[in-house]
């Protein structure tokens, strides 16, 4: 974690000359796969200097143009603080009814969410839709690839949906800068600095700005304080952050204040990877190997030997079997009598998912430490004897994709349609053998 402080200089003399043109574009509820019925309009920041046939970074703004983000980015590219880039300014949709009025605003639900939804629409319709513009001088626009390359900003519901479109899509979006962000119980966005400690480090960096007096509405939370555990949580967790504290309120004020100090900082490693720190997560931690990927294989087998909700696990001495529970993020552990029968059932180990929606479970194994490695669509949980998930690995594909997962000592492979294998300091279990006790915990 880098201080604000340290960051923080004199703005003297006037911007760096520079311009731009602004081109609008929409999107029709007709277009609008993500949000059925929904219309968008956006803004295309287009910098003077850019020639439309090279690719170009990308800004993405919530909320429309804030902050005076087009000087500040005509700034920063002509002062060489930040590389060319291209800026689209979404504003959050609408849906209306057939007299073209009105009838649902549809912001807290694309932006407090805390699934995929809202990264799915960035990336397969609205950077489509704004790159398929040209400008009135006849530039097309052309995006780099790759989360390095792009940026997300946004402010209050617009803070949490950048950092959550980020997380769920570090490759499309490696760099946030979330302002007086909704880390609150509006939509699960207080689960997430819980996430956040139990999952594996992603290429992120990330600026929180907040301030003590920042409660819009008490009944979901103490903003700022929701915005200081995920600080505390992304530190945990190795990431490159930035924070700003102050005595703010719920509003715009403080973060135009510090935009460019921000963007100056978020740019400033430009053309080199963004690091995946190293988590604190003592479980978590000694399971990982730096470096180390999911590397795909052709499938050697197209046999599904389960159903998804349908797959079980047995613990490696034959003596407990645990099951989904459908419909619910709970797995049911069995002790199985001598005969094979189940005994003594109970719901015992508790998934985490996002959007308060019930987990989807797949393929599970146990590992040598009786240590239960569950494939999920919120990534693949491992859940300690006792029941609780301590660790969160990124899923290298959805999790209806596999049929099977096996873990050898040293590798955990995931058997599917495509099949992964990824090195871990992991043991193999034993058949008949029971791992140590990890006592009561």
């Amino acid at each position: 974690m880098k201080p604000f402080a340290l960051l923080l200089c004199a703005m003297t003399g006037l911007w760096a000359m520079a311009g731009h043109v602004m081109v609008d574009g929409s999107i029709t509820g007709d277009e609008h796969s993500t949000y059925p019925g929904t219309e968008h309009t956006f803004q295309v920041y287009v910098p003077d200097d850019y020639d439309g046939h090279h690719a170009a970074c990308l800004y993405v703004g919530l909320d429309g143009v804030l902050c005076n983000a087009p000087a500040v980015i005509d700034s920063l590219i002509a002062t060489g603080k930040m590389p060319m880039t291209i800026g689209i300014f979404l504003q959050p949709g609408v849906v209306k009814n057939e007299s073209n009025q009105v009838v649902r605003y549809n912001r807290s639900n694309e932006f407090d969410a805390t699934d995929g939804r809202f990264a799915h629409f960035l990336e397969k319709e609205l950077i489509p839709a704004a790159t398929r513009i040209t400008t009135p001088d006849g530039r097309h626009i052309i995006v780099a690839s790759g989360g390095e390359n792009h940026m997300i900003f946004g402010l209050s519901s617009g803070g949490i949906a950048s950092l959550v479109a980020a997380w769920h899509r570090p490759d499309l979006f490696g760099r946030v800068f979330s302002g007086v962000g909704t880390y609150v119980a509006m939509r699960g966005g207080n689960d997430l600095q819980a996430i956040v400690r139990k999952h594996e480090p992603l290429p992120l960096k990330v600026c929180l700005q907040d301030g003590t007096n920042d409660v819009w509405n008490a009944l979901f939370g103490h903003w700022y304080e929701g915005n200081r555990m995920l600080a505390t949580a992304l530190d945990f967790a190795g990431y490159d952050t930035l924070y700003d504290w102050s005595d703010c309120k719920h509003d715009v004020k403080r973060a135009s204040e510090i935009f460019a100090q921000v963007m100056t900082w978020m740019w400033n490693d430009w053309g080199k990877p963004i690091a995946t720190g190293t988590t604190q997560n003592d479980f978590l931690a000694p399971l990982l190997i730096q470096g180390e990927n999911w590397t795909a294989t052709a499938s050697k087998s197209t046999h599904r030997t389960g159903t998804t909700g349908t797959f079980t696990a047995t613990y490696p001495d034959g003596s407990l079997m645990v099951r989904p529970i459908a419909g619910t993020n709970w797995l049911e552990q069995s002790l199985i009598n001598s005969d094979g029968t189940p005994c003594y059932a109970q719901r015992f180990y508790w998934l985490h998912s996002y959007d308060n929606c019930p987990v989807t479970t797949g393929p599970m194994a146990f590992d040598g430490n009786g240590n239960l490695w569950v494939t999920t669509n919120a990534g693949l949980q491992i859940c300690d004897q006792n029941g609780r998930v301590r660790g969160i690995l990124t899923m290298p594909a959805d999790v209806d994709s596999f049929w099977k997962i096996t873990i050898d000592d040293g590798l955990v492979t995931l058997h599917g349609t495509t099949t992964y294998t990824r090195r871990f300091q992991v043991t193999a279990p034993v058949p008949n053998k029971r791992p140590k006790s990890q006592g009561q915990g």
